[in-house]
């Protein structure tokens, strides 16, 4: 394209949800705020207390802690500039931070699919391999894996980030999303992206389908197992170690799915709008909750923890 038809961006514009009333922009920024105050201290309470309770210093609890630690960080780089388009019409972001945000969106992102990998192999060591647990996630192990996990976050957002921002873009900077993810930005681009959206879809596809087939992998091998177990009192034990982590990435991968993998006549910009908000505002606030509801022994570390700080706090002058 001519060099005449374009210009340089200094910054976009995250249109978000202007289409909307006042009113109910309003209203989602009171109830977005309240989301992302339950998310950050739901995920705050788990990392807290798995590292408070030495009965919760296992494989799990540490693999939990860590996405813990991911949400967290995932919601600090969507939702307060999300909460700002909601106050402000056509709020602006840098070039720079607009970015910065998709960096650090891909780099969670993936690092989130990796590490439910991660966890999902745990649940299958734990269980198929009950006697050889202690030996196999050794501390030495488990950091291992975590670092395995998070790492596939920094090629991936640094080559598909750097590669995006190359690109020369049109006079409009409007981004028609609430934060700068890569299909709304790449159609204000200048110039022939075809080869991009070819490495993007290849590596949207492997990114998630990887670690999904991990996790379907490892829990066929849990599902044969827990068959095998003759007391209905074991299946059950087993089963209940499993299910919060099941419905954890049941959530992450049928919404993220939606999002990415419909035909483009069937997903306008407004319902994938919607369709973020489940996995980037959501799904951070109920892993904390259905991990807390669903395990007797994060209840009970929390009623420990909880206790032990009000009896610090009573001794104190």
């Amino acid at each position: 394209m001519a060099a005449g038809n374009w210009t340089r961006v200094d910054e976009f514009i995250l249109m978000s949800f202007s289409s909307l009333p006042k009113d109910l922009q309003l209203l989602l920024f009171l109830a977005f705020l309240a989301v992302y105050l339950l998310t950050l201290l739901g995920n705050s309470l788990i990392i807290v207390v798995t590292l408070a309770d030495p009965r919760l210093h296992s494989p799990m609890y540490f693999f939990l802690r860590n996405l813990s630690f991911l949400e967290i960080g995932f919601n600090l780089v969507i939702v307060p500039k999300m909460l700002g388009t909601l106050l402000t019409p056509h709020t602006t972001i840098s070039f720079l931070g607009c970015a910065a945000q998709m960096y650090f969106f891909f780099f969670f992102g993936v690092a989130e699919c990796c590490l439910l990998a991660t966890m999902a192999y745990d649940r299958y060591v734990a269980i198929c391999s009950p006697l050889h647990y202690p030996l196999i996630m050794s501390p030495r192990t488990r950091a291992q894996l975590a670092v395995a996990s998070w790492f596939p976050g920094f090629p991936v957002a640094t080559v598909q980030t750097a590669w995006l921002f190359s690109f020369p873009f049109c006079a409009t900077n409007k981004v028609n999303h609430f934060f700068c993810d890569s299909p709304p930005v790449l159609r204000l681009v200048c110039g022939d992206t075809a080869r991009f959206e070819v490495y993007a879809l290849v590596g949207t596809v492997l990114v998630v389908m990887l670690p999904c087939l991990l996790i379907l992998g490892s829990y066929t091998r849990i599902a044969l197992a827990i068959l095998r177990m003759p007391s209905a009192a074991g299946k059950r034990k087993a089963f209940s170690t499993c299910c919060s982590h099941l419905l954890v990435v049941s959530l992450f991968y049928v919404s993220s799915s939606l999002t990415y993998f419909q035909p483009k006549s069937n997903n306008s910009p407004e319902s994938k709008k919607l369709l973020s908000l489940t996995y980037t505002v959501v799904t951070p606030m109920l892993n904390p909750i259905i991990y807390s509801l669903r395990n007797n022994e994060v209840k009970n570390a929390l009623g420990r923890t909880l206790h032990k700080a009000l009896a610090l706090r009573n001794r104190l002058p």
